[in-house]
């Protein structure tokens, strides 16, 4: 709940600060591009999802990102996917890296076996994402089975 209430805390000093409005100038000029977009979000994703938490990453990120994502006409649903995805990842990236943690702390196992042991699970996951966003279809129409 700490982290959540710092989430919310954060993402209201984003807010203030107009930062929302910052990142859309910022890749605004992608807005034309739908794939573009989606792996400038993604690498920004990675990025922030290196150094924080899943949950303040979607407490913090989806407001500012969802009016950006809706403006280039991307898929809601199709946007959620992949920014789960990559949050997954940011779980097991080092230097937060929250589950390298928790298994290094049960299995005592030294994090460098356990950051070495994960790389293959990560490059896997990244391969998915980098080709779930450049074929939306394996994302959009599995999704439409299911929502209408």
């Amino acid at each position: 709940m700490f982290l959540v209430a710092a989430a919310m805390v954060s993402a209201w000093l984003i807010t203030v600060a107009q930062l929302p409005g910052q990142v859309i100038a910022l890749l605004e000029p992608l807005i034309g591009s739908p794939t573009l977009l989606m792996i400038a979000i993604m690498l920004l994703c990675m990025v922030v999802g290196t150094a924080m938490d899943m949950t303040p990453t979607i407490l913090i990120l989806t407001p500012v990102l969802m009016p950006l994502v809706r403006a280039a006409g991307i898929d809601p649903i199709y946007f959620g996917v992949l920014f789960i995805i990559n949050n997954s990842i940011g779980l097991i990236t080092p230097p937060v890296g929250v589950v390298l943690n928790v298994v290094a702390g049960v299995s005592k196992i030294s994090m460098e076996d356990v950051i070495r042991g994960v790389w293959p699970f990560m490059l896997a996951e990244t391969v998915v994402l980098v080709l779930l966003v450049l074929f939306p279809p394996l994302v959009t129409v599995p999704a439409k089975w299911f929502t209408g």
